[in-house]
């Protein structure tokens, strides 16, 4: 069966400042790069032939850092992004809360709309869902491939492509920093999750990924 894992990129200072990224092209800073090949070192193992990345830095730089030890080049696919929070981007989160208290409230519930031109939860899900569909298609059946994307888009790209409701969907943890999911497809049970927020260390919980 091939297998797919769905990895998120590494430390950023927004992550650490609880800043929202969104689609703001933020680099990786030490933490993160050094997380990135601290998981690469253990991606390598699983002999993956194909790299995916979303074309967004912190992404494609933790997929880099898998690339230098394969040699594999990197596949890049704007679908792969974050989810957009429009003008959220740059806030803090305690800024989205204070500023913008009935979206803020929406997001925390879960709502698939918050207003604001943000991105739809089911957009995101369709956008992401269809990129990582697209990047197990690279790889002959049976093999790997490893995509690099983020915490949001990862999150709603998988319960798309699981076909899970909004409600089971909201059971998973938030991914933590350069940890990945392993999904499966055969053609008789389709896509099935087979591990989830696996890392090469342990962090403490992290907020939802925005």
């Amino acid at each position: 069966m091939t297998r797919l894992i769905v990895w998120r990129h590494g430390n950023t200072d927004w992550n650490a400042e609880r800043r929202v990224q969104g689609q703001t092209d933020v680099p990786l800073n030490d933490l993160g790069q050094q997380q990135a090949v601290d998981a690469a070192e253990l991606l390598a193992r699983l002999g993956p032939a194909a790299i995916v990345s979303s074309d967004l830095r912190r992404a494609a730089d933790t997929a880099s850092a898998l690339a230098a030890l394969t040699g594999l080049a990197v596949h890049s696919d704007p679908r792969l992004r974050e989810r957009y929070f429009g003008p959220w981007q740059g806030l803090t989160m305690a800024e989205v809360a204070q500023t913008r208290p009935a979206e803020h409230a929406r997001w925390t519930a879960g709502e698939p709309v918050i207003g604001e031109d943000i991105e739809t939860l089911d957009d995101l899900g369709k956008r992401v869902a269809d990129g990582l569909q697209a990047a197990a298609e690279k790889v002959p059946h049976g093999a790997t491939v490893v995509v690099a994307t983020h915490g949001a888009a990862a999150r709603q790209g998988i319960g798309h492509l699981l076909g899970w409701p909004a409600e089971q969907l909201r059971t998973l943890r938030a991914l933590q920093n350069c940890h990945w999911v392993e999904l499966t497809h055969d053609p008789e049970r389709g896509w099935q999750i087979g591990a989830y927020n696996v890392g090469p260390f342990t962090q403490r919980p992290v907020p939802p990924p925005v």
